[in-house]
């Protein structure tokens, strides 16, 4: 581990990174932008942003592509997904459907399962209050994880799509903090539809560009993703901004994402860069390439 810390101007530096960042460019190849159109109401946000996150896998142009093929097998309202009446259609629409590692039957259970929870409660927010509002965060997403990944026979690899901060594994559960993140934060591009979460309580959905950027600015000392790795950045941000620190979640993701972050030394992209004096590559070091 490195001791690579953030200059004491670094607040500022990020403000500045998240002032002047190109949302329209960026939020246009994110997958939430095939997502927001088919959020019509707040169940609707729900099923699209959890069917959306499980297929957050692999590069922004594969996930939005997955997220549209399985739109479009619903002729665009994924809510149609939990509708008891097309279960057997469902099924063999879904059948051939692949994405990475993800199956057709698998997007099925989840579809079941969804339908019986909606039978009950109103909103996924029930769900993950059950665990926050007695042990925090990591318990509200471990209890939203129980919830997606059921009860009774499962297709195979299932359950391992909703991993949680408890897991002996310690995942980083990438994919279903997004979710949280688009369902809580009021500010753009997110949803904003629970009400009861607040959006200082957030963790930073920890994918492999804000990992990478999070570690050569300082915010973790950790090499690889984890929780512990979460826990880290997500603290680091809070001390930027304690009432929405995972605001700079998306900046930072596109940020490596759109190239503006080639991860190397490279003065011609690094240069106009506001948080270049914070970066590990630069720091003690001249300009030169």
């Amino acid at each position: 581990m490195h001791s690579h810390r953030p200059t004491p101007e670094f607040p500022h530096h990020l403000e500045a990174l998240y002032a002047g960042f190109a949302f329209e460019r960026s939020v246009t190849d994110d997958p939430i932008s095939v997502l927001r159109p088919l959020a019509g109401d707040p169940q609707r946000a729900e099923v699209a942003g959890v069917f959306g996150s499980t297929l957050a896998i692999g590069n922004t142009t594969a996930i939005r592509g997955a997220i549209g093929r399985l739109a479009d097998l619903v002729d665009g309202d994924l809510a149609r997904l939990i509708d008891p009446a097309w279960s057997k259609e469902r099924s063999k629409a879904l059948r051939a459907f692949r994405h990475r590692w993800i199956r057709g039957d698998q997007l099925d259970r989840l579809a079941d399962t969804l339908t019986e929870y909606y039978a009950e409660h109103r909103s996924l927010e029930t769900a993950f209050l059950a665990g926050y509002e007695g042990g925090g965060f990591d318990h509200g997403l471990d209890a939203l994880a129980r919830t997606l990944r059921g009860v009774g026979r499962a297709p195979p690899g299932y359950r391992a799509l909703f991993p949680s901060p408890l897991d002996p594994s310690a995942s980083p559960c990438k994919r279903l903090t997004l979710f949280v993140r688009w369902m809580v934060r009021p500010g753009y591009p997110d949803f904003g539809i629970w009400t009861r979460v607040p959006t200082g309580a957030l963790k930073v959905p920890l994918d492999q560009h804000v990992h990478w950027i999070a570690y050569h600015l300082g915010l973790t000392r950790r090499r690889t993703r984890s929780w512990a790795a979460v826990e880290e950045v997500s603290e680091a941000l809070r001390r930027i901004d304690p009432i929405d620190p995972v605001k700079y979640d998306f900046v930072l993701c596109h940020t490596g994402i759109s190239g503006d972050c080639p991860k190397e030394r490279d003065l011609s992209v690094c240069g106009p860069c506001s948080v270049r004096p914070d970066c590990l590559l630069w720091r003690h070091r001249g300009v030169a390439k």
